[in-house]
């Protein structure tokens, strides 16, 4: 019998369970469920963390773990930059905008090294939720120079996207380089998103040109893994 035959048990078994428990139902705390299911607490909670990447449950810091009805992913290629807000309208999913902070920052080391500006440059910070359903799923956060982007040219009627903000305005936007990677969600990322600190979250750091290849825009995206569905198309070589 395989070594990994009763996690698989375990995992079958949450599964069942989740599939019977109403949308917005809390489990019950981990202790009892451990004890119910006859597991360890840290052999439950790595089960737990299936469910959660593929968004059927999520845990609250200090509240508990509750059931969420599954919505569709957004499903995007990465070929082609286009915002959150454009996939999902071309799918017919409806996304809002929530928690949005515009301010004014100076830059750091790591800022100022990115964009290519002098120490203590006035940046533009832009940060929001994205939400599905009412659910956090994406906490974006975008950093510009002032001289391209100042707090008071975003409209009160700004959907959330710099990307269509800056095409709108006619900028000239030529490409971007996207590094990706997997990692545990810092206290104050878990915050935004409602999930437990240390959670696996999908990063992306971004960085938008323009037709000088001068970085105008500095990203930071973090999505919850199983509400997104991203891939690519590759030429295959030839030699």
């Amino acid at each position: 019998m395989p070594n990994n035959f009763p996690f698989q048990r375990l995992q079958a078994d949450l599964a069942e369970l989740i599939d019977k428990t109403p949308a917005g139902q809390r489990l019950l705390n981990e202790p009892e469920l451990a004890k119910q299911l006859g597991v360890s607490r840290a052999t439950l909670r790595e089960a737990i963390r299936t469910f959660e990447v593929q968004g059927l449950i999520r845990r609250k810091q200090g509240s508990g773990t509750y059931v969420v009805g599954k919505i569709k992913a957004l499903d995007s290629g990465l070929e082609v930059l286009e915002s959150l807000e454009t996939v999902a309208k071309r799918q017919g999913l409806k996304t809002t905008v929530s928690d949005l902070v515009v301010e004014t920052i100076v830059a750091d080391d790591e800022t100022k090294s990115v964009l290519k500006v002098h120490a203590n440059t006035k940046l533009t910070r832009v940060r929001r939720i994205i939400r599905a359903e009412g659910r956090p799923v994406a906490y974006l956060i975008d950093i510009l120079p002032e001289s391209v982007l100042h707090p008071d040219d975003l409209p009160a009627n700004f959907n959330g996207s710099v990307l269509d903000f800056l095409l709108a305005r006619g900028d000239s936007l030529v490409s971007s380089r996207a590094d990706i990677s997997a990692i545990d969600g810092t206290a104050e990322v878990s915050k935004q998103l409602e999930i437990q600190r240390g959670d696996v979250l999908l990063h992306f750091s971004s960085h938008l040109f323009d037709e000088n290849n001068k970085v105008v825009d500095y990203s930071l995206s973090y999505f919850i893994p199983g509400y997104f569905h991203f891939h690519i198309v590759r030429r295959v070589g030839n030699g």
